[in-house]
């Protein structure tokens, strides 16, 4: 009698749109932060560019450390829920608290009261932050193995992402104050509590419809430390990826943190009609990706977007004004590469490592992986501020809290800088790294092979473990 060849499992339609409405929650509490921190402190608050480089620098470090701990923490939990979904259940109440004290900063105090306000809460912020992101995407592994049913659930994610991400710049345009010469932030203050309290419920309604494969929780045993570490850094498709993922943080987090200057200074208009620009083609590009996943592979398929994302940022910062959305609109399709299929490509790096140690450790290389990528974050946040300076650009603060328009040449240059050179050069760079990942062709189908029969085994071993 032949025996039926293990198969990946599928998942439902409805599984997948649940499964994404906790990027919404979780994206538009980083979309309002993301896009609004930067502004907010430096050009309502007047904190000056130093300090919010320190702040930057401290925040890198504890991002450094906080990540790889809540990676190794979360594989090596053995509870009845499984591995990951109690932290992001019970994570949830604490980060909509620290998100909304982001937005209570003492309006009139000085530099160092504003300086260690910015530092502690985000602090606090991210620590809640990174631990629901961190399992979050590392349930996305484990569900199935199938390419495909990732690149599905992957795209549910990221349309909720990109859906809250750009909530997450309207809704603070809306509530910002805008030219008052005594600048009220209540309404922005309110508007941040009902963010925080909106994602937090997305977040835990999503934790009583996903289930973990309990298997992994049971069967597997969780490694040592330095054999956690060894099997990470001998790996060379996670250390190639990985380079790319800092390429491509970098670029989100400047792209990001800068929109509200370029439609202020350089264009002069509406942020909601230059995030369409944007977010318009990168809501169109992720259901593409996976046609182009299909045609090209995984691999190409990110290469072709990353370059299609490059060379839009890189075009924006020589062409004249009105070419402008031209670029956005190349970057914007672009993007869609980076939110869509870098975490597919961290599945395979993870699935490959299961049959080198034995044991699934999605946390250890999400982990490991915001230990170098995270710090882009903060090179974002500290680089406009430094360019600003150096090109002379004039803050509301220092023009008694109205908005100065006319500014002056080499500002408005600087700002095109941080928001297309840099991040357009990341892109190509983040392109080229990738003809160094090694999981393709011939091996990458045997490895596949080789997994679902692992998971088979597995499977059998729960069953017997789980009988009464």
């Amino acid at each position: 009698m032949n025996e039926t060849a293990p198969q990946a499992v599928k998942l439902t339609f409805g599984y997948k749109v649940t499964w994404g409405i906790a990027a919404l929650g979780t994206s538009l509490i980083a979309g309002v932060f993301g896009a609004l921190l930067p502004i907010f402190y430096q050009d309502y608050l007047g904190l000056g560019a130093r300090w919010i480089a320190i702040a930057s620098a401290v925040y890198a470090v504890w991002n450094a450390l906080n990540d790889p701990i809540f990676g190794y923490l979360s594989d090596s939990t053995r509870s009845k829920l499984g591995r990951r979904i109690p932290y992001m259940r019970y994570t949830a109440p604490f980060l909509a608290a620290t998100f909304i004290l982001v937005w209570l900063a003492p309006q009139h105090a000085g530099d160092f009261s504003l300086f260690m306000w910015m530092l502690v809460t985000m602090v606090l912020y991210d620590g809640c932050y990174t631990m629901i992101g961190l399992v979050y995407s590392s349930l996305l592994p484990e569900v199935s193995e199938s390419d495909t049913e990732r690149n599905h659930l992957q795209i549910s994610s990221s349309l909720f992402g990109l859906l809250g991400t750009l909530l997450g710049f309207i809704i603070p345009d809306l509530f910002r104050p805008k030219g008052e010469a005594i600048p009220s932030f209540f309404p922005l203050q309110v508007a941040m509590v009902v963010v925080a309290v909106t994602g937090m419920l997305l977040i835990i309604a999503t934790t009583f419809k996903v289930k973990e494969r309990l298997e992994f929780t049971r069967v597997d045993r969780p490694l040592k430390l330095k054999d956690q570490i060894r099997f990470t850094f001998t790996s060379k498709s996670f250390l190639v990826l990985v380079s790319q993922n800092f390429m491509s943080i970098l670029v989100s987090s400047l792209v990001t943190g800068s929109l509200f200057y370029l439609a202020d200074y350089v264009l002069q208009m509406n942020t909601i009609l230059l995030l369409g620009f944007i977010f318009v083609p990168l809501i169109g590009g992720v259901p593409m990706t996976n046609v182009l996943r299909r045609k090209l592979g995984l691999l190409r398929a990110q290469q072709l977007l990353l370059t299609i994302a490059g060379v839009g940022l890189v075009s924006l910062t020589f062409v004249p004004n009105a070419l402008i959305p031209v670029c956005l609109v190349l970057a914007g399709f672009g993007l869609s590469g980076p939110q869509t299929l870098t975490n597919i490509l961290f599945a395979q790096v993870a699935d490959e490592d299961e049959l080198r140690s034995g044991v699934r450790r999605e946390g250890a290389f999400f982990g490991i992986n915001a230990l170098v990528t995270k710090p882009a974050q903060s090179l974002a946040i500290a680089t406009p501020p430094f360019i600003l300076e150096a090109a002379h650009f004039v803050t509301r603060e220092a023009n008694n809290n109205i908005i100065f328009l006319d500014q002056p040449a080499s500002a408005i240059f600087g700002i095109k800088v941080f928001i297309g050179l840099i991040p357009g050069i990341a892109m190509l760079l983040g392109a080229l790294i990738l003809f160094g990942f090694p999981l393709r062709g011939a091996r990458l189908e045997r490895m596949q092979h080789d997994l679902l029969e692992l998971h088979a085994r597995k499977k059998a071993e729960y069953d017997i473990l789980a009988k009464p």
